[in-house]
């Protein structure tokens, strides 16, 4: 009876939500959100660096994220390839110099701060030739400005940076007299026509005072209030935005240290001095602010101006505005052509003829149509990651923004089960359930950030080497039975493996081993492909009648295994397979190819242990030795429970071992040879009792067959930054940002599996000459490509 009301319900949610209903509501938010953006874009400005100097909140307790965009973390090799030959000078008071001392700290981190507090501070690195100046002047007043006005000459070397402040001295002094307060408006007034002056020449930022803690201050002290503070704030910023009558000011408030103080100055060891990591933070904007525009780190969007078109890039943009206008033409014309023929009358009985079979679809519109919606998607995924359109934020890990949307989704996956229309151990739902599970995994652990907390960086380890053993179980599989070592079944794997990610890197101007898993699965299918194709082709059928067959085929997987382990212990033979030309060009990652050794190297043996599990289980198949009638256990009852228990031991203590891991580079080390104990312990786990077989999650299925496609797309439409950090659509209400960025994301990922389909019956056709026809097309696309991509390095260096 459950049954019948869930599967009536069901139906009546499909009725009236379907798959195609929810990628309209999908453009419809995109459109609608579009437009948000533009708008408060055109009405509060295009500038990220303003709201890095003045915006932004605390993720937990020492992260910050400005306001729209992401900060990058400056290395020290960084900073001094950014700072070379550049002179920074900070001016001011004892806050100031704290600034100063947390500033040179990214540069030299031993750097002490020690000697005579109220004098001048110098800091050089004669190797990078950076050179950073302290000025101790307290006050805004004539020292101050003769200071200053030294630099605004020709004939003197101007900073290329100039952060100053000053206020507390001045209430402290005057001990916070209105009179002081008049004389500081006096002295700022003068000195900001040469702030502004140097400005046009140099980056020049005036901070703003922070809040104090009153209750720690001491006595000498009690008259720098907070209200005393954001009058002389009030006074710089009226003074200095004013400088310039017609246009705005060149000299830029730094006000966003006002919002960490509020956040951290009570953890002040005197209520006027921030703690250390308040002014790490602050340190960290100043060098995103300068150096984000030079050095353009992946992770730090803000003050970073658009990229510029590519040519391959303004190709691209050329070839889907054509697709679209020509598939707006045929549509007008077919449509107006079904209009005619809908409907004709029959002038004598004066009857309406109805044509009942509609006219078969032609390659060309399906073509047409999947390029005019391949290209609007394509627009989305540059507006997302490319154009300053939406914002970015950065990730930060939490256990509770792990685990609990793991929790969720299992129960979800356990609410939607139904019955497999076959039981064999890893039937097509069970395996498009497991892809579609871990899919998930995968997806929450990267939004999540929670590659830092080493035990699940090691489980989701597992299970990438899991879609790897699936690779190698399945393609055996299917070449041992089948035997089929055409060209056209190459293709099509080829093809749907690879669509997606060569139009990214064409769109999004990124190298083919920036998205490394496809890289992974298509190289380690050719090579079941090459290693079962060779001579001797060994199948099922031929095997059937001999048992020799099966040791040809054993040394074979043994050869396989030999070669593996002779590149994984030979980086220099690996690297010059892979640095020869054309693989370099799809290989290579930052000029060399040592990321794509480290990827193949961290999983080497589970697609060999796939194709051997294959192997076995088949062989057992064949023999009749498993059962796999529908609620029957695999083996015998007694067999059945030891290979559990075995199964639920291994299972945990992998799990035990994973969460005691101390060093990265040491679990990295192991896990290739210890992935495969916790997969086929699921395995067993999964397939042993029989009611476990018979059914599966059509939820965890729904989202497997579209697991590639979410994990290519999740790069750049849901996360963001190339996976750095995370796209905002919503600002200010992160879960609600979640929720509808996250249906935008699964609803694209279906549609670009349709049309990768689509696409695969047309490009990839059966015919034989018509295939080696279409391959020399391609062949030549990619000729192409590579001569534009050569071109376009060139012009870059």
């Amino acid at each position: 009876m459950a049954a019948l009301a869930y599967n009536l319900g069901k139906r009546e949610i499909n009725h009236y939500f379907s798959v195609r209903s929810a990628k309209v509501l999908a453009l419809v938010a995109v459109l609608l959100l579009a437009v948000c953006h533009l708008a408060s874009r055109r009405y509060r400005g295009n500038d990220s660096c303003e709201y890095l100097l003045s915006s932004g909140r605390f993720l937990g307790e020492k992260v910050w994220q400005p306001h729209s965009c992401m900060m990058h973390k400056y290395k020290i090799s960084e900073a001094k390839n950014c700072l070379v030959d550049k002179h920074i000078a900070f001016i001011g008071d004892s806050r100031i110099r704290q600034l100063f001392y947390s500033f040179v700290k990214i540069i030299n981190p031993q750097f002490k701060e020690e000697g005579n507090k109220h004098e001048n501070i110098p800091f050089e690195d004669k190797i990078a030739s950076v050179k950073v100046d302290f000025l101790w002047h307290p006050e805004v007043n004539g020292s101050m400005k003769q200071c200053i006005k030294v630099w605004t000459e020709d004939s003197v070397a101007k900073p290329h940076v100039i952060v100053a402040g000053a206020a507390t001295w001045s209430i402290k002094i005057h001990n916070g007299s209105n009179e002081a307060l008049s004389q500081y408006k006096m002295n700022i007034t003068s000195i900001a026509p040469l702030l502004e002056k140097l400005a046009k020449t140099s980056d020049v930022y005036w901070v703003l005072q922070d809040p104090v803690y009153e209750d720690l201050l001491s006595e000498n002290r009690k008259m720098i209030t907070n209200e005393k503070i954001d009058a002389y704030n009030e006074a710089a910023v009226s003074i200095l935005n004013s400088s310039t009558r017609n246009s705005k000011s060149n000299v830029k408030m730094f006000s966003v240290s006002k919002l960490i103080a509020q956040e951290t100055i009570t953890e002040s060891l005197d209520g006027l001095h921030l703690p250390e990591s308040s002014r790490e933070t602050s340190a960290m904007i100043l060098m995103n602010v300068y150096c984000n525009k030079i050095l353009k780190p992946v992770d730090g969007s803000c003050c970073q101006p658009q990229p510029p078109l590519t040519l391959i890039q303004k190709l691209a943009a050329c070839f889907f505005t054509l697709s679209i206008i020509g598939y707006l033409i045929f549509y007008i014309i077919h449509r107006n052509t079904h209009r005619k023929n809908k409907s004709c009358t029959d002038l004598e009985s004066g009857e309406e003829k109805k044509n009942i079979i509609n006219p078969p679809v032609s390659p060309l519109e399906i073509l047409l149509q999947s390029f005019c919606k391949l290209g609007l998607i394509m627009a989305y995924f540059y507006m997302c990651d490319r154009a300053n359109l939406f914002m970015k934020e950065n990730k930060f890990y939490t256990h509770s923004t792990f685990f609990i949307p793991i929790i969720y989704i299992l129960v979800l996956g356990v609410f939607y089960n139904e019955n497999t229309k076959e039981t064999k151990v890893l039937n097509r739902e069970q395996t498009d359930e497991w892809k579609g599970w871990m899919q998930l995994v995968i997806l929450i652990y990267h939004i999540s950030g929670a590659s830092t907390f080493l035990p699940v960086y090691m489980h989701i380890r597992v299970l990438v080497a899991a879609y790897l053993f699936q690779t190698g179980y399945g393609h055996f599989s299917y070449f041992w039975i089948k035997g089929d070592f055409g060209i056209h079944r190459v293709c099509q794997v080829l093809f749907r493996l690879n669509f997606l990610v060569v139009v990214l890197c064409i769109v999004m101007d990124r190298p083919y081993q920036f998205y490394y898993f496809v890289p992974l699965v298509t190289v380690w299918f050719m090579v079941i492909y090459v290693t079962l194709a060779l001579w001797p082709q060994i199948i099922q059928k031929k095997a059937n009648g001999n048992c020799f067959w099966h040791f040809g085929l054993l040394l074979k997987l043994a050869f396989l295994l030999l070669c593996i382990c002779f590149l994984a212990y030979s980086q220099g033979a690996f690297e010059k397979i892979f640095s020869l030309w054309p693989f370099s060009k799809c290989f290579e990652l930052k000029g060399n190819v040592y990321e794509w050794w480290f990827r193949w190297r961290l999983d080497r043996y589970v697609v060999f242990h796939g194709m051997l599990f294959a192997f076995i289980y088949l062989a057992l198949q064949k023999r009749q030795i498993l059962s796999e009638g529908k609620g029957e256990p695999l083996f015998s009852n007694k067999v059945s429970n030891f290979l559990l228990f075995i199964s639920v031991v291994s299972f945990l203590t992998y799990s035990i071992w994973a969460s005691s891991c101390k060093n990265k580079a040491e679990c990295n080390e192991l896990h290739p040879s210890v992935s495969v104990v916790q997969i086929l312990a699921f395995i067993l786990i999964r397939n042993i009792p029989g009611y476990a077989r018979s059914v599966y999650s059509s939820f965890f299925a729904w989202f497997g067959r579209i697991s590639l496609e979410l994990f290519i797309c999740q790069y750049h439409i849901w996360l963001a930054a190339d996976t750095r950090g995370i796209l905002v659509l919503i600002p200010g209400n992160p879960m609600l940002n979640i929720i509808v960025s996250t249906f935008i994301f699964v609803c694209v990922a279906h549609e670009i599996s349709q049309i990768t389909n689509d696409l695969a019956q047309i490009i990839i056709p059966k015919d034989n000459s018509s295939l080696l026809k279409r391959l020399a097309c391609i062949a030549a696309f990619f000729c192409g490509l590579l001569i534009l991509s050569s071109i376009q390095d060139k012009s870059r260096h």
